[in-house]
């Protein structure tokens, strides 16, 4: 049976105990299940076990979120016989050694991000590496501190360049709080006979089409890109893309989606080309799952973009 994790990211001082402590003393939350809680990283905030409305809450501090061991994680489930796990993570690590490290059975059922409305551009100027990390996956970001008639805009464009989907929430100085709605219409149409894709809003593209393949599913697009081949894939496909970068140049990665094409095995890998393709949403290897896959109407040569490596 799957043991639900509930994980809790950000860096010190931007509440996450104050939340995780607020949220166990909810009886909406907390019912009696017996939880284990990983305390990855120990700020001013400090858990009081006595304050739970039910005993089965057991805390353990783990000294380095990075290094811990499968089977140490196993046994501390073991050792408490918890049936879910609350976590919070340090917010100077990367969660990915964390996530890779637990036990199989262990599944992430939320994963909630907060960050000082006052602080966290400064992070993100110095340290966007970890910022990215930790927003790039979460269900939702609160950002806090805030005070009335504070500019959002900032926050809202970093949330939503690293995770369209993200439900951001707002919570003010004086205890209110306000769930962003603004707006944010795509820079292409998806609805024209043929999608645009301007060089500058590919990676805005490739994460859109690839976290909703459904949407574009029977549309045609237009984009600029460079060849790539795909392992082991049989002959009349290719993968038009381009380099993006999340972050940092250490991230750069070549993100391509597998398009057929009968004239494939004339293209020579690198190359820049204009592709015209029709969009289906089904199963593909390369994506483990349903993705996108082209189907090219045309294919022609081209001149590089402006910027050869594509950025949010």
């Amino acid at each position: 049976m799957p043991i639900p994790v509930y994980a809790f990211t950000g860096f010190l001082d931007s509440g996450k105990t104050k939340f995780i402590q607020e949220t166990l003393c909810d009886e909406r939350f907390n019912a009696g299940e017996r939880t284990l809680l990983l305390i990855c990283e120990e700020g001013e905030e400090e858990y009081d076990v006595s304050a739970y409305p039910y005993k089965h809450v057991y805390p353990e501090v783990i000294e380095d979120q990075d290094t811990v061991t499968t089977q140490e994680l196993a046994a501390l489930l073991k050792k408490h016989n918890a049936e879910r796990v609350v976590v919070e993570l340090n917010g100077m690590k990367q969660v990915g050694p964390f996530y890779n490290n637990m036990p199989q059975d262990w599944q992430i059922a939320q994963e909630v991000m907060f960050a000082d409305g006052s602080t966290i551009l400064a992070y993100n100027a110095n340290m966007r590496s970890l910022v990215v990390d930790k927003l790039t996956g979460c269900e939702m970001v609160v950002f806090n501190r805030l005070t009335k008639g504070q500019d959002v805009m900032p926050l809202h464009k970093l949330a939503r360049a690293l995770n369209r989907r993200v439900g951001i929430l707002y919570e003010y100085t004086d205890g209110t709080t306000q769930y962003d709605e603004i707006q944010d219409p795509l820079p292409f149409d998806i609805n024209a006979p043929v999608i645009e894709i301007k060089d500058d809003d590919y990676a805005l593209f490739y994460r859109d089409i690839t976290e909703e393949p459904k949407k574009y599913n029977g549309k045609t697009v237009r984009f600029k890109a460079q060849v790539a081949r795909l392992k082991k894939e049989r002959e009349g496909y290719f993968a038009p893309g381009r380099f993006v970068m999340t972050c940092c140049v250490e991230d750069i990665a070549f993100m391509g989606l597998p398009c057929k094409y009968d004239k494939a095995a004339e293209l020579h890998s690198r190359e820049w080309v204009m592709v015209t393709a029709t969009i289906a949403a089904r199963f593909h290897a390369l994506y483990r799952g349903i993705g996108p896959v082209l189907t090219a109407t045309e294919v022609v040569p081209a001149q590089p973009a402006e910027n050869e490596v594509a950025t949010f």
